[in-house]
């Protein structure tokens, strides 16, 4: 069976295995996470569970998302997210998912949202370099430089590194490997770095390509 948890990322750390080697790992809050729904494939068309994170004061909701809550009797939480799992339909609404639903060793993907950078330019956002400093160069020392030539192909290609919006997108990090799980903090200790900014939320789910 899938599984899959939210979770909310503490920071990063670092663990030292039996033989000595240093482990950089992030530390994720993880779950307790409510089933709020269940989806079936004849009601619905496709299996799946909706679940919760952060619980909230019901007051802090509007009607339709306190409505969710109040359905399944469960507490009101901050964050809902639906995942499509093998085995859906046999869980129950109400049941609590843990971070011990992982162990260590497993491999998982974790998503979230990456650090947004507003409106930057080619050097910031693409690592270019900047023009000369010397005269006769300015004022364009941090510009894109040359568009292409004028008369063929007379356009700018599809695919040109130029200033824009930078960060604040879901990222997908593969095969990561879970190190260590701590029940009693819900805590899930991952190898390596994970998207987003400290607070950021993220989803943990059992890898697809491991």
């Amino acid at each position: 069976m899938n599984k899959a948890i939210i979770g909310r990322k503490l920071g990063m750390t670092q663990l030292f295995s039996q033989d000595g080697k240093v482990i950089p790992v992030t530390v994720i809050e993880a779950g307790p996470c409510p089933i709020v729904q269940v989806k079936t494939l004849e009601r619905d068309g496709y299996s799946a569970i909706k679940i919760g994170f952060d619980e909230v004061a019901e007051k802090t909701l509007n009607k339709p998302q306190a409505g969710q809550f109040k359905k399944a009797g469960v507490n009101a939480h901050k964050v809902l997210k639906e995942f499509r799992l093998e085995g859906a339909e046999q869980m129950q609404v109400g049941s609590v998912i843990t971070c011990d639903t992982f162990n260590a060793g497993d491999k998982i993907d974790v998503s979230g949202t990456t650090k947004g950078h507003g409106f930057s330019g080619v050097i910031k956002r693409w690592n270019q370099h900047r023009l000369k400093e010397t005269h006769g160069v300015g004022p364009v020392h941090r510009e894109p430089g040359s568009m292409g030539a004028i008369s063929n192909p007379s356009r700018v290609f599809k695919g040109k590194n130029l200033p824009g919006q930078w960060g604040h997108e879901n990222v997908t990090v593969l095969n990561l490997e879970v190190v260590r799980v701590d029940k009693e903090r819900n805590a899930i200790l991952v190898k390596g770095a994970v998207p987003g900014p400290v607070k950021g939320i993220v989803t943990i789910r059992n890898s697809v390509k491991a």
